[in-house]
């Protein structure tokens, strides 16, 4: 605890931009719903309409999108590029890292990329695979990477979160706190993301799994859901925001109960047809459960 408050002084003295401008969880107060941005990420991998990166700047920004996320390292500079010009922002890169044994662990693209991400508040979210699900003999591994990535995001003021990952080595929130509280860094955190626990989960509750994760909580994503699926199929676990049986919006009052302040990213992997219409219809049921909740209409379930 005592090297955890040393690197957190640290980081604050030399962080510029990043942790400020992305939130997270305060625990003096609760964020206000109406203005936490709300981003879109894997919106473009099944796309009917198949737009360039500049056409997806576009209907974000027309749609009323804060910006985006990215998958990999190829193109990164052009998606800067395309949102920059639509005034929107680049809020995460998504990248893997390979805590097995005897393999090159990242993409040394990444290390270059964190330079390049200097300032604008860019995450770089983490799916950490290599060994089976949960296995704790990947910890001193992981661990001494991690901190490899975390010092040099740190110099140039970028934050990482570790992204669980059905069927990856951190699929689980449990296992993303587990490493992150060993790697101990204060730019360093954990991501939500509610369809890969809803698959991974057999309880359901997840104000524990929040309130656990809670410290070190810097990213959320959402989507429509079913809370259970008897195929247990993707597109019951990723559907636009207002389908599903899973109550989203009482999700969302639990990361206000929390104190979560930070960005929203709605996952859009897999769904069919033209992007434009599922993250219209998305956007509409955001504005619907900001409204909500900030009092001024009455709670209504999904339909």
């Amino acid at each position: 605890m005592i090297r955890f408050r040393f690197w957190a002084c640290l980081w604050s003295l030399t962080l510029i931009g990043g942790l400020s401008d992305l939130g997270g969880v305060d625990a003096g107060e609760s964020g206000g719903a109406a203005s936490q941005p709300f981003f879109a990420l894997c919106m473009d991998t099944h796309d009917a309409k198949k737009r360039d990166l500049e056409q997806q700047a576009r209907m974000l920004k027309e749609l009323g999108y804060d910006g985006a996320g990215h998958i990999g390292l190829d193109r990164v500079q052009e998606r800067l590029s395309t949102l920059d010009q639509v005034g929107l922002r680049l809020f995460q890169i998504y990248v893997v890292v390979d805590v097995g044994p005897e393999r090159q662990a990242y993409d040394p693209r990444l290390l270059e990329c964190f330079s390049l991400l200097k300032g604008r508040g860019t995450q770089v979210a983490l799916t950490l695979r290599g060994l089976p699900a949960g296995d704790p003999s990947g910890d001193p591994r992981a661990v001494s990477v991690l901190r490899e990535l975390a010092d040099a995001a740190a110099a140039n003021g970028v934050e990482l979160v570790l992204y669980p990952h059905t069927g990856d080595w951190v699929q689980a929130v449990e296992d993303a706190v587990r490493v992150a509280e060993k790697v101990d860094r204060p730019n360093l955190g954990v991501m939500f993301n509610l369809c890969h626990w809803l698959r991974v989960s057999p309880d359901r509750d997840f104000q524990r799994a929040l309130r656990l994760c809670r410290p070190w909580l810097r990213a959320v994503s959402i989507n429509g859901a079913e809370e259970y699926s008897e195929k247990g199929d993707w597109s019951e676990y990723i559907q636009p925001l207002g389908k599903g049986s899973f109550d989203v919006l009482r999700f969302l009052k639990e990361l206000h109960e929390i104190g979560y302040s930070g960005p929203i990213g709605l996952q859009c992997y897999g769904i069919p047809g033209d992007a434009a219409e599922h993250l219209s219809a998305s956007m509409v049921t955001w504005r619907r459960y900001q409204e909500e909740l900030s009092g001024s209409l009455t709670p209504q379930p999904n339909r």
